[in-house]
């Protein structure tokens, strides 16, 4: 099937603006491609002896590969939907392992919806500018879905996991890699506060869902089966690349005598800030969930 005739078929404190975020990503493309050269906007997934500490991109692009183990769907003839598809990072890597899968991702970017389809050209693969929580796909149209580190820019919030849901065939996966808060906001120490607040403005983010309380979001819109996996200590190798990656991107742009963007400063900001936040063991934590329609 074509992916016109996929189109066909589907019919297709606020920190977190719609004009923020597209900012963000818009303007941050470039720091990402920094971070990675697969362009995997997310962090990692570290399993010793598998993925190297020392070269980022194995660990980024294992946390692509532990999402698809997850979703479980055919490896053919099979359509799954990136919510929050960033440039395509992970929806490169899916069509790379697995040629004969269909992934249509969203993003609120046009930059990204452009740049990332430049990139997917002759792939079974497109990218829509269109509102994960506001998709125009079809009632239980896809195989599967997944959402690596962007429902956060909606504060896990319920539109967005009722959206999910909507498109999801019945019994397949919605699969979520993020950080979240282990205890409401309101509960967090003067530094982890400060930390949280510095990290959804450097990044644009409505905030961090309470773990809890998402679980319980997501079986009061009907999944279930849900498996919540604390993978703190996977995800912090990767994170602890941080410092290094930011002093490295400043010392590229004095090099070539170029001014950082404003973007790019806060972009930088927030990453710091995910480190320190990530130090609070206490209060957040990076979850892999995977819940059935």
């Amino acid at each position: 099937m074509s992916t016109l005739a996929i189109l066909q078929k589907l019919k297709i404190r606020k920190f977190a603006t719609k004009k923020n975020i597209i900012n963000f990503y818009d303007e941050a493309t470039e720091d990402y491609e920094f971070w990675s050269k697969d362009l995997n906007m997310h962090f990692g997934y570290y399993i010793p002896f598998k993925t190297s500490f020392l070269r980022r991109d194995t660990m980024l692009n294992e946390m692509n590969q532990q999402i698809f183990d997850r979703l479980n769907v055919a490896k053919q003839n099979t359509l799954v939907a990136d919510l929050g598809c960033g440039i395509g990072g992970t929806m490169r890597y899916g069509l790379r392992k697995y040629p004969l899968l269909k992934i249509i991702g969203v993003t609120l970017s046009s930059f990204q919806s452009t740049e990332g389809n430049k990139m997917l050209k002759n792939k079974n693969g497109l990218i829509l500018q269109q509102n994960y929580s506001q998709t125009t796909f079809k009632t239980n149209s896809v195989n599967g879905a997944y959402a690596i580190e962007s429902f956060c820019h909606s504060g896990h919030g319920k539109e967005a996991l009722q959206e999910a849901y909507r498109i999801l065939k019945p019994k397949s996966r919605l699969v979520i890699a993020d950080a979240f808060l282990k205890k409401d906001s309101t509960e967090l120490c003067t530094g982890s506060n400060f930390c949280y607040e510095q990290l959804c403005k450097g990044w644009s983010l409505e905030g961090l869902g309470n773990i809890h309380d998402v679980k319980q979001k997501l079986i009061q819109i009907g999944f279930r089966n849900i498996n919540i996996e604390d993978v703190s200590f996977r995800v912090a190798p990767s994170v602890l690349h941080v410092p290094f990656a930011i002093t490295g991107f400043i010392f590229k742009k004095l090099f070539k005598k170029e001014t950082l963007k404003p973007q790019s400063w806060k972009n930088l900001k927030g990453s710091l800030f995910a480190l320190l936040s990530g130090l609070h063991l206490t209060s957040f934590g990076y979850y892999i969930i995977t819940a059935e329609k």
